[in-house]
């Protein structure tokens, strides 16, 4: 299946990757525009994304120095790019010795909508089901959650726990209860399927900074999804043929040979205007 990339995830991914130079330096709109052509989105697009990105708090208009039309990110936004990136950039080998979270949660039945939202919000953080009501991931997902559902004004209906697993089952049959792994597995294929080609052909014959630019931004557009489909589990609660670090270490190298490489290209649009 085709990877879908759309305005907004994109936006979101040029702010997470080149857009936080300062709290103070908005990104013009004509850069926003450019640089988003450059990865097949119009201009009409480019606007309807923002407005929506505004809307939900994230951006806000701002001028720049020279009192043309741009967008900066809001403090909520920060805070969210920067739990994203301890997951996006981490490369530290997760060990059963560090515990686990458990998320207890109990909503009133007239306020059952946000039941859902908390089941979805979880699960989007890398959770686990290990009973009704009883959610797991690693210890160290604990900060990042408690920051989101306090944005989410969702705090008063959840208890947090730490721990470990003691049985009766082996952690590693319990956790191929807890997740779905191998739907984990599938999306780390399709990342390999579409970036494996893309590192081979930067280590066969390197491109310009337009392309660095524009191959780093549909990576990382691809991949900050992974880390948060995938818990990032301790090797040996996993399938020999695991192929989550294979993905990451793909991220890493394409990270390692376009991120600079496309920043010159950013910093070259936003002179140019």
């Amino acid at each position: 299946m085709a990877e879908q990339h759309t305005p907004r995830s994109l936006i979101v991914s040029l702010y997470g990757a080149y857009g936080r130079p300062s709290e103070e330096t908005p990104m013009p709109v004509a850069a926003l525009i450019r640089l988003l052509a450059a990865v097949g989105v119009d201009a009409p697009s480019v606007r309807s994304s923002v407005s929506r990105l505004k809307r939900r708090g994230l951006l806000l208009a701002r001028r720049t120095p020279d009192g043309a039309a741009g967008y900066a990110l809001s403090d909520d936004a920060r805070r969210l790019l920067e739990d994203g990136d301890r997951r996006i950039y981490a490369r530290t080998e997760p060990s059963l010795s560090d515990g686990w979270v458990l998320a207890v949660f109990s909503v009133p039945e007239q306020e059952r909508h946000k039941r859902h939202l908390l089941r979805s919000r979880l699960g989007r953080l890398g959770f686990g089901t290990a009973a009704p009501g009883v959610w797991i991931a690693p210890a160290r997902l604990y900060e990042e959650t408690r920051h989101a559902l306090e944005r989410l004004d969702l705090s008063s209906y959840v208890d947090f726990f730490r721990g470990e697993h003691l049985g009766y089952a082996a952690t590693a049959e319990a956790v191929a209860r807890w997740w779905d792994l191998p739907a984990i597995a599938r999306l780390h294929e399709e990342f390999l399927a579409g970036h494996e080609p893309v590192l081979a052909a930067w280590r066969a014959a390197p491109g310009t900074v337009a392309d660095a630019y524009r191959d780093y931004l549909l990576t990382l557009d691809s991949w900050r999804r992974l880390p948060y489909a995938d818990p990032v589990l301790p090797a040996e609660l996993l399938p020999a043929d695991w192929p989550g670090r294979r993905s990451a270490e793909v991220f890493a190298e394409l990270h390692a040979l376009l991120w600079e490489r496309g920043a010159e290209y950013v910093r070259a649009v936003e002179k140019d205007l």
